[in-house]
């Protein structure tokens, strides 16, 4: 078997280098965007006690030891997030980081298992005033590459300007006609029954052990998320409160959560909260994850104690988000794979 090219060989290195060349010119412009709004850079470790609690993502582990040969376990974070919000209780104010993550198990053509995460936060902002960041960084990595007129994904196109701003609600009735909120109590619990036969009258294929999320994300990946962010990028606003993450209930309706996500040309870019700041009710979510995520994997991370701690001491209303760099560098380009906008890729499985 003939191996294939590696990746340091100069022929490939020159096919990427115009790639690595936007990359360096799209930081650039993304970094002057933050100086302007009056954002700190911030940098903090990539090791953490806890990774991050979402049951779906799997994380490296190590151990860290002391001078005297102690050691505990250690983990290479999937985001930045906890270390970036103990920043805000410190009075940080508005940070941004240009942060390695590090998610195991996940490699494709938008997936890799060590990336670059662009991470912000704004103090007293409602989630809201994300989209305008949102809607200011990727006119700015276009107007970083040469010739750049649109974002490009396979055979999508989108243009910047005023983004799309959707809610859940709304992308599922236009997609699919289905009412996702008739499948909600009115406190935003869950009816998996109900969303499965929903799922089942478009042609959705259920199982009897699906949970309402794995029928709602079936329904997502095939019917919805192809259609979002083009001809324009698309904010996706509102999940249901069940699915908040890190996020806060909204007060005009506890039923959803303030979070949305971007979408350029069908694919995910970034993921934005109202920062949740109520310590006892995001101990009691992190216990609903390591509940999940034991049920799942048969083993859970560990609860950030001194996160929690951040949060009672007194986190800012604030809002944050998380956008991934590489995947953004790749629709500025037209470059087909991850890997074409990396300087050197993590070690893969050797070919069979």
């Amino acid at each position: 078997m003939t191996r294939a090219i590696p990746w340091w060989h100069p022929e490939r290195f020159r096919r990427r280098r115009p790639y690595l060349a936007a990359r360096a010119a799209i930081q650039a412009g993304l970094r002057n965007y933050f100086a302007t709004q009056g954002f700190s850079e911030v940098e903090t470790p990539a090791l953490q006690v806890s990774p991050g609690l979402e049951p779906e993502l799997q994380a490296f582990a190590t151990r860290i030891a002391a001078p005297g040969g102690e050691e505990r376990p250690l983990y290479l974070q999937t985001s930045p997030e906890f270390a970036m919000k103990k920043l805000l209780a410190a009075g940080a104010g508005a940070i941004f980081q240009f942060a390695r993550a590090y998610r195991n198990g996940e490699r494709s053509d938008t997936h890799h298992p060590e990336f670059t995460l662009l991470e912000w936060y704004r103090p007293e902002a409602s989630y809201e005033r994300l989209i305008g960041d949102c809607e200011a960084l990727l006119a700015a990595a276009l107007a970083a590459v040469p010739g750049g007129r649109c974002f490009r994904w396979r055979g999508r196109e989108a243009v910047p300007g005023p983004l799309e701003v959707v809610t859940v609600a709304e992308a599922f009735a236009r997609a699919t006609g289905i009412d996702l909120r008739s499948t909600l109590s009115s406190s935003g619990e869950p009816d998996g029954a109900a969303l499965a036969q929903a799922a089942q009258r478009i042609g959705i294929r259920t199982a009897a052990a699906d949970r309402w999320d794995d029928v709602f994300f079936r329904i997502f990946l095939e019917r919805i998320e192809p259609g979002l962010g083009s001809p324009r990028p698309t904010v996706l606003r509102d999940y249901p409160i069940h699915m908040a993450a890190l996020s806060r209930p909204k007060p005009s309706d506890p039923g959803l959560a303030e979070r949305f996500e971007l979408y350029v040309c069908g694919l995910e870019l970034a993921n934005a909260f109202g920062e949740l700041t109520d310590a006892q009710e995001q101990a009691r979510r992190f216990a609903q994850d390591q509940a999940t995520r034991r049920a799942r994997h048969g083993a859970a991370y560990p609860v950030d104690e001194d996160f929690l701690a951040a949060l009672r001491f007194g986190l800012p209303e604030s809002a944050g988000i998380a956008l991934g760099f590489d995947r953004l560098v790749m629709l500025a380009t037209g470059a087909g794979h991850i890997e074409d906008v990396l300087w050197a890729p993590v070690a893969d499985f050797p070919p069979r």
